[in-house]
Formats: structure tokens, sequence, C-alpha cells
């Protein structure tokens, strides 16, 4: 019997060439596109959810008032690992952890890798797949250290490289104890390419143990029976005691533990929370995958409902010779099935084809495991669902036909003001609507945002780290820089201008209350040539100037928002208070964007070299070639840092990279609403045509009284345009909502206009007009006599 259906089921696909193309093109195309969303859904939320005792690490956070609002932040102070694991016997294992970038070399090779220091136990921890050592002791020692077989290559050709030694900055020797499996790319920790043990980071001077400096992560593995809940009670104030005397205020500084399982998805911070951040992508995303499945089946639908009448007369001999309505069920079930499977082949080969540019779009590494039995299981219960959904409606449907009617030839297809084939063509393209909105909406987002001024100058800048000696021979460095040519201005920072670094509190001037103490600011330091270097524009005062001024080691300068928040009718000669130190204002600087451009611009305290500065910007001579510019100032810090690496980021590119997040979106919203699009004109293109063949008859009919071209194509899109408008009215409420509230995490964003609604209307009616124009055209331009002669 099964062998039977499918030998009718491929004749009859094979006898409506032109039906079975643009049903098993939408469906490959639907299915393609929800297997590659898929894929990243599932990667989503496996983000740093597959290490072995997931369930039971967990991140520590601080909470605290901030300018009188309640803040959370995931970095620690120094001393907090070792006090939970000695006083709370629920925390199994307690580490600090911090990134760092140090030199590396071995066999005459130098390399400049991320990488990190950690406690003994973090290994522990997370378990990290080792290739080789012991995950126990690998970071016990004071002198050992862990790599991943990738640096393991890179340094020795080889991965067989334990009781090898490392030179680390040119002089500490570290004996390999163990090398790292390369982690995958939904991994928090995927950056790193070695561990050295955090005793190390102390001997360097580095660290402390001040309750006060809050710039460590800890993490923490609980016992199996300990409650969460319950520990975050009793650990709470552990900060809090230790910080009595040292801060002024310990009344609302908590802290709390942040599972392993919500720190890629749920770690948006809001009103002192962690609440939902990444999810919220990742459901949309997956609701549009479900949708772009949606249209796929109801094209089918559509098609196979609109084909009933060709199909009628087949249903009725086979119900009078005897066939159950359950056969005949089964046998348009097995059609569709069949079209499903032929579908899921063309899509299959639509995901190979497409992955690594999706990669791209998404930024991160999906794979296909064609080896797994799991994957095609998988794959045969996607398409038999996906033929399951798409088939089961139409069979039903045709199967339910009266054999007395159809034989009489009184049947004939319904054509309701409200018929399920008009209901699913008008869902279709609301969802097509909302995402049409929805890309117009976070583009102007992005535009917006590009447009706003940075407030410095990012043209012909870049930022290099002052690695190695470089700090001792900053001045001949600086002046052989200038004198060559490639560099019209050197000013040493705290880090780059396009990176906000770190945060303060706690600064008093005159006129300040005990509520100014809350007052967040953002601490810059800068050296000399600081605006000329950057771009940015003075205000009123000076720069800061050790040459000519040797008071200006604690001389600073304050930003727009800084002189707003402080209240200051003149800024100039006020003495502020901060890091246990007077600083003494000189000037003050117009507001340039540090962190998000779609956020207000911090308050920022700019203060002279009285501390270290690490990092160099280079304005590079807009006159020469920038590769050439490089290329000289890579020699000069060559001959000044022979043994490190000329590393350095472009101020452009940088910033670039503030918008990267929403332009993935954008990327990722655009590309799926084009295939929405496409999908659905598919559907509607044979639709038009099945709707020109019910009606060629009376087409003809109105040709021979005088009926225009016009008036015909009028005719047969006057239903689909209607179509459209209910889809319109039905989506614009819900694209606003969507788009609103997705718009409310922005400070600084643009706000919804009709505009965006309307340039949507006329750009979906524009498509629909030219997928139904060319049936509807080829139907007005048909000969009547050709459709007429039948009668």
């Amino acid at each position: 019997m099964l062998r039977n259906y499918i030998k009718i089921a491929w004749r009859n696909l094979l006898r409506a060439k032109v039906y079975a193309f643009i049903n098993i093109s939408g469906l490959a195309i639907g299915m393609a596109a929800t297997v590659l969303i898929f894929l990243w859904v599932q990667s989503e939320f496996k983000f740093d959810r597959f290490y072995p005792k997931t369930d039971r690490i967990f991140q520590v956070y601080n909470q605290d008032k901030i300018n009188g609002e309640p803040f959370v932040w995931g970095t620690t102070p120094p001393p907090l690992a070792a006090s939970l694991k000695q006083d709370y016997p629920e925390i199994e294992e307690a580490v600090r952890y911090r990134p760092g970038q140090l030199l590396l070399s071995a066999n005459d090779k130098y390399l400049n890798p991320e990488g990190t220091f950690a406690d003994p136990g973090f290994l522990n921890i997370f378990d990290l797949p080792l290739l080789s050592g012991n995950s126990k002791s690998a970071l016990a020692g004071n002198n050992n250290i862990v790599i991943t077989q990738t640096l393991a290559r890179k340094l020795f050709g080889s991965t067989d490289v334990i009781g090898k030694t490392i030179l680390v900055e040119r002089k500490d020797n570290f004996q390999i104890t163990g090398v790292l499996a390369d982690l995958p790319a939904n991994s928090g920790f995927k950056q790193i390419e070695y561990i050295l043990p955090f005793k190390f980071y102390e001997a360097l001077g580095w660290s402390n143990d001040n309750w006060n400096n809050n710039n460590y992560y800890t993490y923490v593995l609980l016992d199996p029976k300990a409650d969460v809940s319950q520990v975050n009670e009793k650990i709470k104030y552990a900060t809090a005691t230790h910080l009595k005397g040292v801060i002024d205020d310990t009344s609302n500084r908590r802290i709390f533990l942040h599972s392993a399982n919500n720190w890629h998805l749920y770690s948006k911070e809001e009103n002192g929370k962690l609440v939902d951040g990444k999810i919220v992508t990742v459901r949309l995303f997956a609701i549009i995958a479900a949708f772009i499945l949606f249209i796929a089946c109801v094209n089918f639908v559509n098609l196979s409902t609109a084909r009933s009448e060709k199909r009628a007369k087949e249903v009725g001999i086979r119900k009078v010779a005897g066939a159950p309505r359950m056969a005949l069920v089964l046998q348009f079930i097995t059609e569709s099935v069949i079209l499903a499977f032929i579908s899921g082949i063309v899509g299959l080969m639509i995901v190979f084809a497409s992955i690594s540019e999706f990669n791209t779009l998404v930024d991160t590494q999906l794979l296909l495991n064609i080896y797994s039995p799991v994957f095609w299981l998988s794959a045969l219960g996607f398409v038999l669902f996906t033929g399951l959904l798409a088939g089961s409606y139409p069979a039903f449907f045709l199967a339910g036909f009266q054999p007395i009617k159809i034989m009489k030839g009184t049947y004939k297809p319904a054509n309701a003001v409200f018929s399920p084939r008009k209901i699913l063509v008008v869902l279709q393209f609301t969802f097509a609507i909302i995402l049409i909105v929805s890309t117009l909406v976070i583009k102007q987002q992005i535009s917006f945002g590009q447009k706003r001024e940075s407030g410095y100058d990012k043209n012909n800048l870049i930022f290099t780290y002052l690695s190695g000696d470089l700090q001792n021979h900053f001045s001949p460095l600086q002046q052989e820089l200038v004198s060559s040519g490639a560099v019209v201005a050197t000013s040493r920072s705290i880090g780059p201008i396009t990176q906000l670094n770190t945060r303060q509190w706690g600064l008093s001037w005159p006129g300040s209350t005990q509520k100014d103490k809350d007052q967040e600011f953002v601490p810059f330091g800068a050296d000399i040539d600081f605006l000329k270097t950057n771009g940015v524009k003075l205000q009123a005062g000076r720069e800061i100037d050790i040459r000519k001024y040797a008071t200006d080691s604690l001389a600073l300068m304050l930003n727009e928002s800084a002189v707003k928040a402080m209240r200051l009718a003149d800024a100039i000669g006020t003495t502020i208070k901060f890091s246990e130190k007077e600083w003494h204002v000189v000037g003050v600087v117009k507001d340039f964007i540090f962190a998000s451009p779609y956020e207000k611009i911090n308050p920022v305290v700019i203060y002279g070299p009285a501390k270290q500065l690490d990092w160099v910007g280079l304005r590079l001579n807009p006159d020469v070639n920038t590769a050439e510019n490089l290329e000289i100032v890579g020699n000069i810090f060559k001959k000044y840092n022979p043994e490190y690496p000329f590393e350095y980021t472009f101020a452009d590119e940088s910033y670039k990279l503030k918008f990267a997040e929403e332009q993935r979106t954008a990327s990722f919203t655009s590309v799926f609403t084009g295939l929405t699009i496409l999908i659905s004109c598919l559907g509607l293109f044979g639709l038009a045509a099945y709707s020109a063949q019910q009606r060629t008859k009376e087409i003809g009919v109105r040709k021979v009284l005088g009926a225009s071209v016009a008036s015909v194509v009028k005719l047969l899109s006057t239903e689909f345009i209607t179509l459209v408008l209910i889809a319109f009215v039905l989506a614009t409420p819900v694209a606003w909502y969507a788009m609103d509230k997705w718009l409310g995490d922005f400070s600084y964003r643009i706000s919804l206009s009709i505009s965006i609604f309307a340039l949507t209307l006329v750009v979906t009616i524009t498509i629909v007009m030219l997928t139904v124009s060319f049936q509807a055209v080829k139907a007005a331009l048909m000969n009547p006599v050709q459709s007429l002669k039948s009668d």
C-alpha cells in the first residue's frame, strides 16, 4: 500500500512541475533558514553551560547604590575568594581571576597572546579539558604555566610540550604543566591562550589585599547539597564588613552569586539586578525561525488548497470506487512528506553552502555534525514534522470533498470573505511586515548612533600598549616618532580614548554634599598633548602640560558633563579630592564618548601623570600613506623594544566595534526578512497563477466586452492588496510595541515615526504588485478566443 502511495505521489508531483518547484523552493529555503537559526540558538543556550559542574558554578557580583541608584558590577576585591572559602563551608572552592597580556618566548619566538592569572582551583571548578597534565596540580607551583594547544603549536610546533620552559616577560622561566584543548566559541574563556598562577601576579606587585579594590573576578563552586538562596543570604555582607571605615557608606553594599547558567543570557543590569539580556535576542530569532518555517508551510497549504479543483475529480472517482477517507488522507500526506524530503535535501545543501557566511554574520563557529546519528535522526524528525505540518490540512481538506457534487460538476472551491487560505496569507504578510519594520528601525537606530558626534578625531589615530622597556625609554621614543615625520603628536594615557577603563566615586569639591560621594565619574589619566593627539576640543582654561607647569602632575581637566554634575559655575582653579589626593582643575573639555554611543555621556575627570600611564596614542601624519607611517613607527618601536611585537589599534576601528552587536542584529534581521519575503512571494506567485487559471473564462468574457488590460490587472491584484492592507493593520501595533520596547534599552535613541510604517506599507505593496503583476498581465494579454473556445 505504501509503495502505491509513493508511486502515485511521485507521478502527481511530476505532473505539476511548477507547483512542485514552488513548494520545494519555499520549503527548502524555510527549512534551511530554520536550521541555521536553530544552530545559533542552540549554541547561545549552551554558552558557558557545557562545563561538567555548571549548575554549581557562580560568579560573585557586587551590589551598591551609585548616584543614588542601585547598581551591580561583576568585579570584586582580591581577598574575597580566600575569605569565602574559609568562612562558608557551603563554598567548596573559590578563586581569583584576572585577565592579562604578557610577552611569552620560546625557541627564539616571541608572542604577546591573551592570557589570565588564576588560583589553582580554577581548573578544578571549570574542569577545562587538558590534553596532557594534571588539572589538580597544574597551577599549584609559583612557576607553572598552562597553555592551549594552539599556543603550543605556535611556540614549539607540537602539543607534546609538558616539562618544557617558557620565558615570561624576558626574565621569568615557567614550566609547562598542562596543555589545554582549544575552547569552543561559546565559552566565555575562549580568548585565553595561557593561564599563570595568581601568585605570580602578586609577585609582580600588581595585586594587594585592599577590600576597596574591585578589579578582579571571583568564581566559586558550591557544595552539591548547598542551597543558593541560603548561601546568598549568608554571604551578602561579606565585603561590607571589611569596608567599614574604608568607605563612607556600607549600608547598601552587598555581594551575591550569579549562576554560570545565566552568565551569557541573563546579565543585563537593571535597577541593581541582573535580568534578561541576550536571551531577548535569542527568543526573538527563535520566534523568527518558527515563523519562517510556518510561512513555508503556509505556502504549501495555500497552493495545495488552491489546486483543489484540479484534484477534485480524482478524489471523486476514488471515493466512488470505494476508497475510504483515511486512505485519501494518507495519500495526500505521503505526497507532502515526499515533497518535504526533497525540500530537506535541498535545504541541507543550502545550509552547507551558506554556513560559512552565516558564521561570519553571527560572529561564531557553528558546525553540522554529519557523523553523529543524533544529527540524522533529528534531521529525519524535522523533515517528517515539516511534512506533516504542511500536509495535514490540505490532506483532510481534499479528502473531504463530496463525490456527488464533484461528479455533477457543481463543486466549486470556496471563495469566502475569510477563507482559511486568505487568513494564512494575511498571517504571512503580518509577520513579514513586522520584520520589515524591525529592520528599518534597527538600521535607523544604528545610523542615529553613528552620526552622533564622538567628541574626538578618530582618523589617523592609533593606540598601543607601552610594553617591556618602553616606559623607561618613552622620551627618546616620543622624540624619534615625531621627528620621523610619520607621527604629528603623541600622548600617554591610562588607556585608549575609545574605551571606558574604570569608574570612580567618593569625589568631593567645594559645595559637594554627602550624597555627591555616590556620584559616579570616569577617571582618565593623560599626559601632555592629549588634546592635540586625540582631537578633543578645549572649552575653557588650558590643557595639562607637565613641561610648563610642574604642579600639573596633580592637574585635572573636566568634561562638560562633570562640570554639570559638580554644579560648578567656574570650574577653573577648583580643588577636587579623590584617590586620597587633592587635584586642581586647569581646563574644561567638550564631552566625548567613552562608552556606548547610544548612552548618555559620563562625567569624566582627566588627571595628570601622577599615576603610571601605560598606553600611548599616536596621531599619524595625514599627508603620508598610512602603510608607510605604520612601517616607520613599527621600526622605531622595534628599536626600543626589539623582542615585543608592535601591536596597535586604530581608533576608528575600535569605535566601529561599539556598533557591532546592533549591526549583527540588523544584518540577521535583514537576511531573514529577505528570506521571509522571498518565501511569501513564492507562495503569492503560485496563488496568483492559480487564481488567473480559475478566472480564465471570466477574463475572456470581460475582454470581449471591452475590458482593458489595466482593469484586468486591477481585478486580479485587488484581492491580494486587500489582504496585505489587513496584514498591515494587524502588524502595525505589534511592530510598534516590539520596537518601542527594544529602543527602550537606549538612552540616545530615535523616535518611532509614522514614516517608517508608511515606507513599510509602500515597500510591501510594491513587492506584492511585482509578484502578482506578472501573472495578472499574462492573463490579461491572453487571447479571449483561446480562453472561451472550450465553451
